[in-house]
């Protein structure tokens, strides 16, 4: 399918669209339009990521499964078979891994067999400075299995959507609006082994209207809050080892940090439920973020992290044993960078202040 004529211009349009989109939302709708019209799918399901823990959150979905949304999250966590985070290439079949029997995977053992789905095309968004996404794209057997062209052309377009999220995400990074008014957290999720919804603190419902919108008269999803949950479980059966947390953008220049723990006392400690904490992200994290985002070498992230203590030039030369000229080179490089033309300015965007 991907090799019709209408398939050799869709690159282009891709490119286009990686120039264009304005946010990550907008980036991944007119991507994933653009590659319906070459290599069809039934559902589909692409959640941006903490580039350091490669923790999912902000999905995008429509699958056929999403009453039961907590389970499919959690058999996708734990399901060893082309995980994203195993990956080593940008995409990788579920036919291919299974040789055509979805079944051999958990999460299609545990889930996809009930909904008809033959094969899962799996890609990761990932460069040198971490992994920004995931998708998986579904069928069913009308459509049957992914080809080799189908999977070359994902492979094609992956490099440009990649550093089309990164920089999309680069691009959240301003002075935090001060009108803006949501709770100081941190707030709470009680969340069961299975990913039921316990308990929570009664702000924490502000925060996931915000984070994931739901229809009206509805309760917002917890999506992040599964993740990091889900997270923990693999973290736990040895699927996974990166930290059960993921800093997830809220709106403006607002930037989140979620964490997943045991708590409480079941009769085994994979019995306890699961606690996971929403607060703001802290300057470190956000610095961090920014840096990889802006694509800063590991010198100019140094750097930053420097920055953000209050650090003059003379302190950074002597903490990075560096030249006070050589800071200078490193700072003017980071501003053409991050587009701002003075120390309070990148600090600004950098710690949301």
């Amino acid at each position: 399918m991907a090799s019709s004529a209408g398939g050799t211009r869709s690159p282009e349009r891709i490119e286009k669209i990686c120039q264009t989109a304005a946010d990550a939302q907008t980036l991944r709708l007119q991507v994933l339009e653009e590659i319906r019209r070459i290599v069809p799918f039934d559902a589909h399901a692409w959640l941006l990521t903490d580039p350091v823990t490669a923790v999912g959150s902000s999905p995008l979905a429509d699958v056929p499964c999403l009453p039961e949304l907590p389970r499919l999250i959690r058999m996708k966590y734990l399901t060893e078979v082309n995980r994203w985070t195993r990956l080593t290439t940008p995409v990788a079949l579920l036919s291919k891994a299974t040789a055509g029997i979805p079944s051999r995977s958990l999460l299609g053992q545990e889930l996809l067999a009930r909904y008809d789905v033959v094969d899962i095309a799996s890609v990761v968004f990932g460069d040198p400075f971490g992994c920004w996404g995931f998708l998986d794209l579904w069928r069913g057997a009308a459509l049957g299995c992914f080809t080799a062209a189908d999977q070359a052309y994902l492979v094609g377009i992956a490099g440009p959507v990649t550093t089309a999220l990164r920089r999309a995400q680069s691009r959240t990074f301003v002075a935090v609006d001060a009108q803006q008014r949501y709770p100081r957290g941190p707030v709470v999720l009680l969340l069961s082994s299975d990913l039921r919804v316990l308990a929570q603190t009664p702000e924490t419902q502000e925060y996931l209207r915000v984070l994931v919108p739901p229809d009206a008269d509805r309760s917002p999803i917890p999506a992040s809050a599964y993740n990091v949950a889900a997270q923990l479980l693999a973290i736990e059966a040895g699927v996974d080892a990166s930290p059960a947390s993921a800093r997830v953008h809220l709106s403006g220049g607002r930037w989140l940090t979620l964490r997943a723990a045991r708590i409480g006392s079941g009769r085994t400690s994979h019995e306890a439920d699961i606690a996971v904490t929403i607060e703001d992200s802290s300057p470190p994290e956000r610095a961090d973020l920014f840096a990889r985002a802006y694509g800063l070498s590991s010198r100019e992230r140094e750097l930053l992290g420097h920055l953000v203590t209050g650090r003059d030039t003379r302190d950074l030369a002597r903490l990075m044993f560096l030249s006070a000229h050589t800071v200078q080179d490193h700072l003017k490089s980071i501003f053409t960078k991050t587009s701002v033309h003075s120390r309070r300015t990148l600090l600004s965007h950098a710690l949301g202040s």
